[in-house]
């Protein structure tokens, strides 16, 4: 385990929903690049397309890393998201302030042929119109996911994600989530847990959680069927694979000088292969 913040060893990429890791031979040219406000649009157009989850969360903020070419428009490369957190104890858990006082980083995405720092480039950039743009935010959460995603044939579409980018940009380890089980689908994509509750439920927004679900690949929910014994036929189709997840581990950001976030400990660390 390190305190010291330091290079990512590898840079996580995307492209039509999978993933690379970038080459170290070429770094960013800041003359090339800008960083501004995106619309939501676009955004979710941009994440949609290329993240491994094909989803988009409840934006606060949009940046988008812009490239810049001689003789051409600039061309939208990376979107970063700052977002609502799927549960509203996240913020006061994590950070220690009001729900509406902290955000996520809910999306944070690179098209492969960005170059290899362009993560610090683009971070920096985009936290500094957050500060601009949203001053009530106070402090920032942000999560890693250590385990990686794998097709039923064992094709690996998300490597696991120790969160380094996050170490180089100072952010304070916080620890670790809750265990919990994942269901995955064929291709390796993980069933949202809210989205499930809100069929099991009846909650507002079920009509598009249900929608999500055939889309990909899972039964319809039969006429007459309740959502609580939908949602138990889908997670016991064979379509679905039950895996243990240990936790993501948890990184903070305080904006404001009053906000104390407490270091859990050093840093997580990929182990060299």
């Amino acid at each position: 385990m390190s305190r010291t913040p330091h290079t990512p060893p590898r840079c996580l990429r995307w492209r039509s929903r999978r993933s690379t890791w970038a080459p170290r031979r070429e770094t960013l040219n800041p003359s090339r690049y800008e960083v501004s406000l995106l619309d939501e649009e676009r955004a979710k157009a941009f994440v949609t397309e290329h993240h491994y989850s094909g989803s988009y969360p409840a934006a606060r903020l949009r940046c988008g890393l812009w490239r810049w070419r001689p003789g051409t428009l600039g061309e939208l490369v990376g979107v970063a998201v700052f977002s609502v957190p799927c549960q509203q104890r996240v913020v006061p858990r994590w950070l220690g302030v009001e729900p509406l006082e902290g955000v996520e980083v809910g999306r944070f995405v690179l098209l492969d042929d960005v170059p290899f720092n362009g993560e610090t480039y683009f971070l920096a950039r985009a936290f500094r119109l957050l500060r601009e743009h949203k001053p009530t935010v106070r402090a920032v959460v942000s999560y890693s996911d250590p385990v990686a995603r794998r097709t039923l044939g064992g094709e690996v579409i998300k490597p696991g994600h120790y969160g380094t980018i996050y170490q180089a940009h100072n952010a304070r380890f916080l620890g670790r989530s809750s265990s919990k089980t994942l269901y995955l689908t064929p291709d390796g994509r993980a069933l949202s847990g809210r989205a499930l509750s809100k069929i099991r439920l009846g909650e507002r927004g079920q009509d598009a959680a249900q929608a999500r679900l055939v889309e990909l690949g899972l039964p319809e929910r039969d006429r007459g069927e309740s959502g609580e014994g939908y949602v138990a036929r889908v997670l016991g189709s064979r379509a679905v694979r039950p895996v243990r997840h240990p936790g993501n581990f948890v990184y903070g950001w305080a904006l404001d000088r009053r906000v104390k976030l407490k270091q859990a400990g050093g840093y997580p660390k990929e182990a060299a292969s």
